[in-house]
Parts: structure tokens; sequence; C-alpha cells
């Protein structure tokens, strides 16, 4: 497998190129065919290659590959309108969550307190390439329950309630591969990494912090600029 992707990395292989087959490589490493599938398998979970009934596997086309800024100040929305890119957002569900200490903690909420989780799909030119969670305090926007099936963007949902202007804190990076729903949502393979963003949005007059909120993104889909 390491020199499949060696091969791949290197361009030694062109997208459609039919790869060696289960019993090709078997003999040429002189392994089971069993590893050998192993091996293309790995490939395919990892989103490489894909499979023809009957025909073999192939090369897939290089990802389209979006490059992102990391500022909480500008909507996702306006990023990808100003980079010219076709933006379809879906509301998958508003809905109570149980109690999390970290994200009570960091909205300023007590365990008695309700705090809602807005989550969205993000389709870019056709393609599902993020989820947006949000997390946001009922005390702070008590109507959220009444109005939850009109929010698609947070920073319009807020603008209606008179914040206009947004800040962000400290932005955390982490790393985890996708659930079973997430595949699903996502259109993607297990072994896809996702790289998860988290961070506050607050409203830069007041200092209020309106959500707290945790994005998932598919690795293969973008490039992260963290210039400050």
């Amino acid at each position: 497998m390491d020199e499949l992707m060696e091969k791949i990395e290197s361009k030694q292989f062109s997208a459609g190129t039919k790869l060696p087959s289960e019993n090709e490589l078997a003999n040429r490493y002189g392994v089971t065919r069993m590893t050998a599938r192993a091996a293309l398998s790995k490939l395919e979970e990892r989103g490489y290659i894909y499979s023809k009934q009957g025909k073999g596997r192939f090369l897939k086309e290089e990802s389209m590959q979006i490059q992102l800024h990391l500022t909480g100040k500008v909507s996702f929305t306006e990023k990808m309108e100003q980079a010219g890119y076709d933006l379809e957002t879906r509301l998958i569900s508003c809905e109570k969550i149980g109690f999390e200490e970290k994200v009570y903690k960091l909205l300023n909420c007590e365990p008695i307190d309700h705090v809602y989780k807005v989550s969205r799909i993000r389709i870019i030119d056709g393609q599902p390439m993020a989820i947006h969670n949000s997390f946001v305090s009922e005390k702070m926007f008590p109507d959220i329950e009444k109005e939850r099936t009109g929010i698609s963007s947070m920073f319009a949902y807020y603008r209606k309630h008179g914040h206009t202007e947004f800040a962000s804190s400290k932005t955390m990076l982490g790393i985890s591969f996708p659930t079973s729903k997430e595949q699903q949502l996502l259109h993607c393979q297990s072994m896809v990494p996702l790289i998860i963003v988290e961070n506050d949005c607050i409203d830069a007059a007041t200092g209020e912090v309106l959500e707290h909120t945790r994005i998932l993104y598919r690795s293969d889909k973008f490039k992260y600029d963290i210039t400050m």
C-alpha cells in the first residue's frame, strides 16, 4: 500500500489509470491475494481509488481543494460567495443538548439553562464538504426554538437580533474520523480524516459570546490559511 501511495503522490499514475489487480499485486510482492485486497481496500477507504464491478480499481481525479481562511469575522457563506463558489446550506437539526460542561461554560450558562445545537451541512458545487455545529443558549436567543426551522446562516440570524459585528476567540484544530452518520452526510469513506475547528463567535461591540462552533471539514477538500 505504501508503494502504491508513493506512485500516486509522485504522479506515476494519472487519473483514470487502472491499478494492478489483486493477483498481480500478490505475485509482485509475494503475499496472499487477501493481503493485496486489503491494501487496495484501504486505498479505496481513503478516497484515492474507486472500483468498477468486473473491471478493476482505478485512480480517482484529484479532489477540488478550497482555500479557507480560519477567521470568525466573516461567515462561511460570505467566504464562499466571495470566492465564487456555489454554496448550498441545509439545516440538519436544531435541538436541545444535554449538559456539556465545556460548552455551557463557554456560553456562560448554568446547568439549568437550555442550549441548542444547530447543525447544518455545507454543499459546495454540488459536493457535501462540511458540517457546521453551532451551540447557542436560549437565554441569549429566547425564540430560537420557535425560529429554528428558518435558520440557514447563523450570522444572518444574529444580525436579525441586533448583532452586527463579529469577532472570534482562539481557534482550536483537531482531527477525527467520521462516524457512520457523518460518512452518509459527507459522502465519504471511514478513513477520510475530518478536520475539527472549534472557536467562539463573539459580538465585537459587547464582547458577549453568541455561540460556540464545532465545524467538521473534509480534509481532502480544503486548504487552511492560518495566517493571523
